[in-house]
């Protein structure tokens, strides 16, 4: 059996250095050169350890892959030629400077739907980048590097992440009973009491909850019997148009197989009841009779 044929993808920058013997620019080497080591000394003051040779190598690494994220950016052809002329007409800095852009962005938005006020901490948001930059960007110069890839999933996942961020934030500010301010945030949850409570038909928001709250809208949905799919109309018509992607699909999702629902037309207990609620809004749930 032959052997599997590997691809060999090597940083953008390796591959832009590995061009400069046929380049006829004069000092085009030297200046790249220059421009590398100011970058990675700056790295290893910030990031790693300018004092020891195993820090001084990670800096060398995260400056290869910081670089060649930034070309992975800013070039609008797949090309290695192209991105020697960039370094030479623009240099190294402005493409490191571009990568970690990037990454700054992706520190800053949130990784999951669970936001609490630690994510708002510098100490926290600094570490946070830290270890993205580290994940990303630390590669050997003659080694294949999959960090574009790996830029590429982590901005998807956390896109997704912030939408549902932003729009349980939105139900929040708009909740019928008067905003929800706590600093910690289950973004599911609040969308799952959103979407719960809309079957009412009632028009009303709904972002937090108590047990008395739950035990009145179950006793009405049971004596009213409303259409679930006008109540869920009503909360659509009533949430902006961005919103409405994240708020579909949960709604299709509870559709099929939300137990509290499934259950309230029977007569399944009202504890129960609340205790399935607390599967779907977890700590977005007041436990307390009130």
């Amino acid at each position: 059996m032959l052997p599997a044929l590997v691809r060999e993808n090597l940083p953008r920058l390796t591959r832009v250095i590995k061009l400069l013997p046929g380049d006829t620019r004069p000092d085009a080497a030297v200046t790249l050169a220059d421009e590398l080591a100011g970058i990675t000394v700056m790295v290893a003051e910030k990031f790693t350890n300018h004092r020891t040779v195993e820090g001084i190598q990670k800096a060398v690494n995260l400056t290869v892959g910081g670089v060649s994220l930034g070309l992975e950016e800013l070039l609008a052809v797949d090309s290695d030629e192209a991105a020697l002329d960039f370094l030479v007409d623009n240099g190294a800095e402005a493409a490191f400077q571009a990568g970690f852009r990037q990454l700054k962005d992706l520190a800053a938005m949130p990784e999951d739907t669970l936001v609490g006020e630690y994510d708002q901490d510098p100490v926290y948001a600094q570490r946070r980048l830290r270890d993205i930059f580290f994940d990303i960007c630390l590669t050997d110069a003659n080694a294949n590097w999959t960090g574009p890839a790996r830029y590429q999933e982590q901005f998807k996942q956390r896109q997704e992440a912030q939408a549902v961020v932003r729009f349980a934030n939105w139900l929040r500010r708009h909740n019928t009973g008067g905003p929800v301010k706590d600093a910690d945030l289950n973004a599911e949850g609040v969308i799952a009491l959103a979407i719960i409570f809309a079957v009412e038909g009632a028009g009303r928001i709904v972002a937090r909850t108590g047990q008395k709250d739950f035990e009145r809208f179950v006793k009405a949905v049971r004596a009213k019997k409303p259409d679930f799919e006008t109540g869920w109309a009503e909360l659509v018509a009533a949430v902006p148009v961005q919103h409405h992607p994240v708020l579909l699909h949960r709604i299709d999702l509870y559709r099929q197989g939300c137990t509290v629902l499934q259950h309230i037309p029977g007569r399944t207990a009202m504890k129960t009841l609340f205790a399935e609620l607390e599967n779907y809004a977890g700590s977005e749930l007041d436990p307390d009779y009130d």
